[in-house]
C-alpha cells in the first residue's frame, strides 16, 4: 500500500500538498495531519512530508516518512478505533498543555490575509534541533538565521557568547578559546546561585542579535527586532562553577513612549515551569520602580502571556488589598504596584471583585478570594530587591 514506491521498486507520484491523511505521532497513534511541503528523501528512494498536526500548535510540526503516513484504508480503522484516536488527541492535548502552555500565536493583530502571508513565509522550520550547553533542544518555529546556518538538521551555540555553528567539533574547538564565562554585560542582579545581566544591544549587536534567533526558535511572533540598538537585555542565569549559564530572558526599550517595561521573553525550554517567566516579569516590575514609572508590557500578549501576566498581576493586587483591608483605590494600587490602571481594572474584573458604581470603581472582595489566590508558590522565586543593583541608564 505505500504510495511512494512500487513492488518492481520505481517510483510513484508523492502526495500533493495540502493533503490531509493520519499519521502516527510520537504517542504511537495517528493523528490527522496536512502536508505543508515536500523533498525527496536524502536516499533519493522515497519522498519526506512536512506536517502540521491539525489539533496541536505549529510547534510540533515536523519532517515524517512514508512509514508514519496511513496510506490506503484498512480493517483497523474502524469506528471504535477512530473512536479511540479521538479521545487519545484530547488526552495528549490535555498533557501537552500542561507541559508546555497552550501559548498563543501573538497573532491577535493580523488580518487573515497578513496571517497567511506570515504562515506560508515561516511554515517549515529550518532547524530541527539546537545544542547549547548540556542541553540539546527539539525546535518549535522557523527563524530566519543568516544564509549559512539557515537549514541545518543541529545548530550547535555557544552557551556564553551565542555564536552559531554547523558542527559539534567546531563549538568543542570554540569552547576551548571562548573567552567569557557570562552574558557580555553587566551584573545587576545576584541571588543564591541565580544572577540577572544587563546587556546594551548597542554595544553587543550579535550577541543580541543571536538572541533573538535563538528566541525565533521558540515564539511564533509576526516581528523579530533585527535592529537591537534601542533595547536592552536582561539576561537570567544559573550560575556554577562552570559559569552563567542562560536560562531566560527579556528584552526593553531604552525609552518607550508607551511606558512598555517589556517587549519580549522567551524562558529556553529545558527550564520551563520552574518559575522563571513570573520571575521576569517580577523582575521588570522591580525595573519599573527604580524608574519611578508605571509600567505595561508591549502588547498584543499571546494567550499563555495573558495567562501568566494575569497571575502575577492578581497576586501582587490582592496583596496589597489585603495589607490596606481594601479600602484603597485604583490609583493608589497603581502607584504602590506600578502596574497600569487598564491591568488593574481588567484583572479584578477577571475575578469579579470591581464593579462601577456613580462614576466610581467599588471593589468588593472576600476572605475566601484572598485566601484562594495568596496560597504559597513552590515555584515562585521571590526578588530581594536589595539585591538589585541598577540605576536607570538615563542616570547611569
Amino acid at each position: 500500500s505505500a504510495r511512494n514506491s512500487r513492488a518492481d521498486g520505481s517510483q510513484q507520484k508523492p502526495f500533493d500538498i495540502g493533503s490531509k491523511l493520519p499519521c502516527r505521532w510520537r504517542d504511537d497513534h495517528y493523528h490527522m495531519v496536512e502536508i505543508l511541503e515536500r523533498r525527496p528523501c536524502s536516499d533519493e528512494h522515497g519522498w519526506e512530508y512536512y506536517v502540521h498536526y491539525q489539533e496541536y500548535n505549529r510547534r510540533l510540526d515536523e519532517w515524517v516518512g512514508i512509514n508514519k503516513l496511513q496510506t490506503s484504508s484498512s480493517d483497523s480503522d474502524s469506528r471504535e478505533d477512530h473512536e479511540r484516536h479521538k479521545l487519545t488527541t484530547r488526552n495528549m492535548k490535555r498533557k501537552l498543555d500542561d507541559m508546555q502552555g497552550h501559548a498563543g500565536d501573538g497573532h491577535e493583530d493580523l488580518d487573515p490575509a497578513s496571517l497567511r502571508e506570515h504562515e506560508e513565509a515561516t511554515k517549515v522550520k529550518n532547524i530541527a534541533r539546537v545544542e547549547i550547553g548540556r542541553h540539546e533542544v527539539e525546535t518549535w518555529y522557523y527563524s530566519p538565521l543568516p544564509d549559512e546556518f539557515s537549514c541545518l538538521p543541529k545548530l550547535y551555540i555557544c552557551e556564553f557568547c551565542l555564536k552559531f555553528m554547523k558542527r559539534k567539533e567546531t563549538l568543542m574547538r570554540h569552547m576551548g578559546k571562548c573567552e567569557l564565562l557570562h552574558p557580555p554585560g553587566d551584573e545587576i542582579y545576584r541571588s543564591g546561585n541565580l544572577s540577572m545581566f544587563e546587556v546594551d544591544g548597542q554595544r553587543n549587536k550579535m550577541y543580541c542579535q543571536n538572541l533573538c534567533f535563538i528566541a525565533k526558535l521558540f515564539l511564533d511572533h509576526k516581528t523579530l527586532y533585527y535592529d537591537v540598538d534601542p533595547f536592552l537585555f536582561y539576561i537570567l542565569c544559573e550560575c556554577d562553577t562552570k559559569g552563567a549559564h542562560i536560562v531566560a530572558y527579556f528584552s526593553k526599550e531604552k525609552n518607550s513612549p508607551d511606558d512598555y517595561n517589556l517587549a519580549c521573553i522567551l524562558t529556553l525550554p529545558p527550564y520551563q515551569r520552574k518559575g522563571y517567566g513570573k520571575f521576569l516579569i517580577e523582575f521588570s516590575y522591580e525595573l519599573s520602580k527604580r524608574e519611578g514609572k508605571i509600567g505595561t508590557p508591549e502588547r498584543p500578549l499571546s494567550d499563555l502571556g495573558c495567562v501568566t501576566y494575569r497571575s502575577y498581576w492578581i497576586r501582587v493586587l490582592l496583596d496589597l488589598l489585603r495589607k490596606h483591608k481594601s479600602n484603597i483605590t485604583i490609583k493608589e494600587l497603581s502607584e504602590m504596584s506600578h502596574i497600569k490602571t487598564e491591568d488593574i481594572i481588567s484583572s479584578l474584573q477577571a475575578l469579579n471583585v470591581i464593579k462601577y458604581h456613580k462614576g466610581n470603581h467599588i471593589i468588593c472582595i472576600s476572605k475566601h478570594i484572598l485566601d484562594e489566590h495568596l496560597k504559597p508558590s513552590p515555584s515562585r522565586i521571590p526578588i530581594d530587591p536589595n539585591k538589585l543593583h541598577w540605576n536607570p541608564p538615563s542616570l547611569h
